[in-house]
């Protein structure tokens, strides 16, 4: 019965709620995946931020934050029985219902980032793509996950072919065609780094990546047509719902829709000139769903291309403005992106740092930590976080998700320090 009381509550929310905003903001980091439900009405969204959102599209209203991940959100689909799946830097995938606040099942086996998912034509199983070089299948009825095994590096991207058979792409640069049981049949090299694949019901594969150039392929890897995007990377691709246009993602903050038959682009849709991470289509064709480097989740005209309502959005405060001038900002800069200094402000991909001077690691109520980092015996002083970039996060503190980097002048980690006592206070 509290699950029905659930279900039933937020089905009145998404009648009840108010008018539209075809900017959707809710997020606190980049918004790195979109999938959209069958009937077009709800989005979901994963980000940076480690949480993913359901969106009532029609209202651009954030029905529901649902944060379960120990890292970024990377991937999110539909399921057809009504359910959905995310996806995260934490290695692990997540299975909700709508309308639970926790998910009803999760499946674990990863030993890396999950980067892409796919549900099957069948809709038995769901395959999942990760930095741990392999791609599984996990059977959405229980049992264990078969592994596919030979890509070298990084997998980012996975996909189904109609008769069952799984593609999937990778940092190695090849496109591998598997059987449903999981064995190798085909692969071909491209010229670089694969980041995104989409697959037509007539079997043709669009696999995209490093050098911004989206190619036509047979499943014999054939190359039919290239589509050069340049000069950016291609990030996501999303095939429209009657199977005629691709729209490709790149990280220059534009998004092209091209002909699939003519393999011509037809419009483009020019953003704020962040990266675009994620696009999806609703499902009668007439909108696409964008999600980026400003946080937003957008709509845009698919007949056109042009936004639904205002592109522009007022320029967020900047706030560094008062330490114009400091080193210390300047510096921090670089960790703008998944650090707020205002406990008000709240987390973003990293926690606030708000108050961390005297702050036990791995603390805030708020934010979901590594296992490893809620083990560790560290309290955040300037001599603690200045050793962290001295040495790196990951030998300062093995099993953290912060990406790795480190302040080799002793002038800047000091001017750093400076500037966070003042700035965090």
């Amino acid at each position: 019965m509290p699950k029905l009381l659930s279900l039933l509550a937020f089905t009145l929310a998404v009648a009840l709620v108010g008018p539209a905003n075809a900017q959707m903001r809710g997020h606190g980091g980049p918004v790195r995946a979109l999938a959209v439900t069958g009937d077009g009405r709800l989005a979901i969204s994963g980000g940076f931020d480690q949480a993913a959102i359901v969106w009532g599209l029609d209202t651009g209203t954030a029905l529901s934050v649902l944060r379960f991940h120990e890292g970024a959100v990377n991937a999110v689909t539909v399921l057809p029985d009504g359910r959905f799946a995310t996806a995260s830097e934490d290695g692990r995938i997540a299975l909700w219902r709508l309308g639970l606040a926790e998910p009803e099942r999760v499946l674990e086996g990863h030993a890396g980032p999950v980067a892409a998912l796919a549900v099957a034509p069948d809709g038995t199983s769901l395959a999942s793509a990760a930095w741990d070089g392999s791609a599984r299948l996990w059977p959405l009825a229980g049992g264990a996950a078969r592994s596919l095994e030979g890509h070298r590096g990084n997998v980012n991207a996975v996909a189904y072919l109609t008769d069952g058979r799984v593609v999937t792409a990778g940092a190695d640069a090849t496109v591998r065609i598997w059987s449903a049981e999981g064995e190798p049949l085909s692969n071909v090299t491209l010229p670089s780094a694969v980041s995104a694949l989409a697959v037509a019901s007539d079997g043709e594969i669009a696999a995209a990546g490093a050098d911004a150039t989206v190619r036509f392929l047979d499943q014999a890897g054939g190359v039919r047509a290239p589509v050069e995007l340049g000069p950016a990377p291609v990030i996501a691709l999303a095939l429209s719902p009657d199977g005629t246009r691709i729209a490709a993602a790149g990280a220059g903050g534009t998004v092209a829709v091209i002909d699939r038959a003519k393999a011509q682009v037809l419009y483009t849709l020019i953003g704020p000139g962040l990266p675009v991470w994620s696009v999806a289509w609703r499902p009668d064709g007439s909108e696409l769903i964008t999600g980026g480097g400003d946080r937003l989740v957008r709509r845009w005209d698919a007949a056109t291309g042009a936004p639904i309502g205002p592109l522009a959005m007022p320029r967020p405060v900047d706030a560094l403005a008062a330490f114009h001038g400091e080193r210390g900002a300047e510096v921090f800069r670089a960790c703008v992106a998944c650090h707020s200094l205002k406990a008000d402000e709240g987390p973003r991909a990293g926690p606030t740092l708000a108050g961390i001077f005297g702050r036990r690691i791995a603390s805030l109520p708020d934010y979901r930590y590594s296992d490893a980092l809620k083990r560790m015996d560290i309290v955040w002083t300037p001599e603690t976080v200045a050793r962290l970039f001295e040495v790196g996060p990951a030998r300062y503190t093995p099993g953290t998700r912060m990406p790795e980097q480190t302040i080799n002048s002793a002038a800047d980690r000091e001017a750093l320090m400076q500037f966070l006592e003042k700035a965090t206070r």
